[in-house]
């Protein structure tokens, strides 16, 4: 990791007198539309994302879907989506990172729009891979994002609200599935939302959001990166003093600071780190992808009716929205890790009670219920922390790499892997619940026994080490 080249007067580098400034702006309803905007990128990438569970179920009988076909459309999206995340993982921190997430929003909405013309299963496997690019794209920018642009005491309200708008649309589409279950076209209707959001959403991007204010520092742009936070302090109310070039040092860099190569991610001093968020998410997006990709053909293949396996899909993504918001706030309180811990660990009794319901006869439904209701309120409310978590493993000049290369890491796993293995052996609830419970087990002792708390300040949490280090 190279070092700053930026020190103000007193030595402090001009990368943490432009944090501290921007720490320092209270909560304001600038920061709520910064946070609404991302909010609306991640509902409408999370609908799409999504969306492969219901189509598993809803296209099977139009489209006459085969076996291979389902397991493919099982697989191979969220494979191209860790394809899409690498490239976004390469481009990032050189490119405007507005620039990345518009490329993505753009590819998944406009594929998503072409769903409902799909005749034939291939057709909908190719509209579906395509997607994927896009949300790989997509669906990992907000993070490193928001985590330059909101200050530190206030991550965790954009982590809770983005997530919260993530489940809402976890919870509309199983919801709007279970109403259209036995209609013919089921599929090409519950497309629609995801894919009129291409006249919107890029918009939205466009004039809602800054550019990362560090990101201008980084590349050498002082002018850009003091006038970026000055118009963040105006549209706050003017509450705090307007900062100046003078006041980033003597010293800064006018020319762009040399980025460290891609290979930093592994390198002495960061490799730890890198692998510790890597593991987590893939941990926590394990029990994600089993809920919203192949929740709904197990339960059917368990013996539970469309419109019951729907319903309980519905349930599992509602209670997550209190979930969220309580994870949101404990993340402060005890902080990052034990939050982590406390949510994956906690989802154990959950998908246990899960994976034995169909033994407990008249209660099985009581059970399943219960297990949801364990599992949504824990694991899958413990995204406000992991993804935080995630984007503080790494400093300014490798966040954008760092996240989206840790998010497309981790799907390997959770999103290519485990749907192979297990889409297959559905029918089994043992198997299924049971691989869920295993993977956040371990996932739940990562970051206690090698992670290490990150609240804080981002250059101090992580740039600071990581220029000892050079």
């Amino acid at each position: 990791m190279s070092s700053t080249s930026t020190v103000d007067r007193s030595g402090m580098p001009a990368s943490y007198v432009l944090g501290q400034k921007l720490d320092s702006i209270p909560f304001s309803g600038y920061h709520l539309i910064i946070i609404l905007v991302l909010g609306t990128v991640g509902f409408i990438e999370g609908y799409d994302l999504a969306i492969g569970g219901s189509l598993l179920v809803l296209a099977k009988a139009p489209l006459h879907l085969t076996g291979s076909q389902l397991r493919w459309l099982a697989v191979a999206p969220t494979l191209v989506v860790v394809v899409g995340g690498f490239a976004a993982a390469l481009m990032s921190d050189r490119v405007s990172r507005k620039t990345v997430m518009q490329i993505g929003v753009i590819i998944s909405t406009a594929m998503t729009l072409l769903i409902p013309l799909a005749q034939t299963g291939t057709q909908l496997l190719v509209i579906r891979v395509v997607t994927g690019i896009g949300l790989g794209f997509a669906i990992s920018a907000p993070f490193p994002i928001a985590a330059e642009l909101m200050p530190k005491q206030h991550r965790r309200t954009y982590g809770a609200i983005f997530e919260v708008m993530l489940a809402s649309a976890f919870t509309l589409l199983p919801f709007v599935a279970f109403l259209l279950a036995g209609h013919p076209n089921a599929f090409r209707l519950i497309a629609l939302p995801g894919g009129l959001a291409l006249g919107i959403v890029p918009l939205l991007v466009h004039f809602g959001l800054p550019e990362s204010p560090r990101w201008f520092l980084r590349h050498g742009q002082v002018q850009s990166a003091v006038a970026t936070v000055n118009r963040i302090i105006a549209r706050c109310g003017n509450r705090v003093s307007p900062l100046t070039v003078a006041d980033l040092g003597s010293k800064v860099a006018e020319a762009p600071e040399a980025l460290p190569p891609f290979s930093a991610l592994f390198g002495r001093g960061q490799l730890q780190w890198t692998l510790v968020g890597i593991v987590l998410y893939a941990a926590a997006t394990t029990a994600y992808y089993c809920s919203a990709i192949l929740l709904p053909k197990a339960l059917v293949d368990q013996g539970a009716a469309v419109g019951l396996s729907f319903g309980l899909g519905t349930l599992l993504f509602l209670v997550t929205i209190p979930g969220k918001f309580f994870t949101g706030f404990i993340m402060e309180v005890i902080g990052r890790r034990w939050t982590i811990t406390y949510c994956l660990g906690g989802a154990v009794p959950g998908l246990v009670l899960m994976a034995a319901a169909h033994r407990l006869g008249d209660y099985a439904t009581v059970a399943m219920v219960a297990g949801a209701i364990i599992t949504g309120i824990t694991v899958l409310s413990s995204f406000p922390a992991v993804r935080v978590y995630l984007s503080e493993q790494f400093p300014t000049a490798l966040r954008g790499r760092g996240h989206f290369f840790g998010e497309a890491a981790g799907r390997i796993f959770s999103g290519v892997i485990t749907p192979f293995v297990l889409e297959p052996r559905t029918g089994s609830a043992v198997f299924f619940f049971g691989w869920i419970a295993v993977v956040v087990a371990i996932g739940a002792c990562i970051p206690l026994v090698f992670g290490k708390e990150t609240v804080g300040q981002l250059e101090l949490v992580t740039e600071s080490g990581a220029e000892a280090v050079a």
